[in-house]
């Protein structure tokens, strides 16, 4: 063999040996793309899974509300007012005026022990949220921390409230109740500013915010019931969710999240 046809040899293995190693990294680039579509989607089904998940068991325990209010109207409601009346006829027929004292106090407990397990039934029967806008919901739990003047809260909303639906008003309104529960109780705040801001491409932006004295996130994220609670319900509506706090700084939580209605 000579040396033309040597060289030409090599230079063919060569290529041939470059064009392997190329189809190889080519391969592998592709695999790694694939696998990594693959696992992406696999996330994607694994978080809409979730979100469906979360969604139903909302849906379940507004449910199971409702027919604990019914029940608690219908059922002890019922036992309540007919012992009020049994209370009333003693009170008629008894002489003894010692005795008539202790029933007197007897019916007023059991008066007031109905109307409070009249409130509470309706409050969960009531049909509150799907009936009003999410601005109104959150001015009324506004107006009823702020007249225990624990602390002032500060509310401001933008765009239309109109085109929430149920589950995105429960998330919002849940959340909102949530953190200043918490603020309220830990922080120690002076002021609690809450904004609702929905921009024309329908994202919504729910911001809130206090005064407090803050605290270590990274001792208490893990643990927090609370705090777990308002993470899981921002997933239901496909929001990203950030949540910051350190000491003397106050707590800031943000959601925001696309509106598809």
């Amino acid at each position: 063999m000579g040396k033309t046809e040597l060289f030409l040899t090599i230079f063919l293995f060569n290529i041939f040996f470059f064009m392997f190693v190329a189809a190889v990294i080519i391969y592998i680039r592709k695999y790694k793309q694939k696998k990594s579509e693959y696992l992406i989607e696999i996330q994607i089904k694994n978080e809409i899974h979730q979100r469906e998940l979360l969604t139903t068991q909302l849906e379940i325990q507004q449910a199971t509300m409702q027919q604990i209010g019914r029940e608690l109207h219908d059922n002890i409601g019922q036992k309540l007012t007919l012992v009020s009346l049994y209370t009333q006829q003693l009170l008629y027929e008894n002489k003894v005026p010692e005795v008539n004292e202790r029933i007197d106090q007897v019916s007023q407990i059991i008066n007031q022990s109905l109307q409070d397990l009249r409130s509470l039934s309706k409050t969960l029967t009531d049909d509150n949220i799907s009936q009003k806008e999410i601005t109104t919901l959150i001015e009324e739990e506004v107006n009823n921390i702020n007249a225990l003047k624990k602390c002032e809260i500060h509310f401001e909303h933008t765009g239309d409230p109109l085109e929430l639906d149920f589950v995105h008003k429960n998330v919002l309104l849940r959340i909102t109740q949530e953190f200043i529960q918490n603020s309220i109780k830990h922080s120690q705040c002076k002021n609690i500013f809450i904004k609702l801001n929905a921009s024309e491409e329908n994202v919504w932006e729910l911001s809130i915010k206090d005064d407090g004295i803050g605290f270590d996130t990274s001792k208490t994220l893990s643990n927090g019931i609370g705090l777990t609670n308002m993470k899981n319900r921002a997933k239901i509506i496909g929001g990203e969710y950030s949540f910051t706090s350190a000491k003397n700084t106050g707590t800031q939580l943000h959601i925001s999240f696309k509106n598809k209605a």
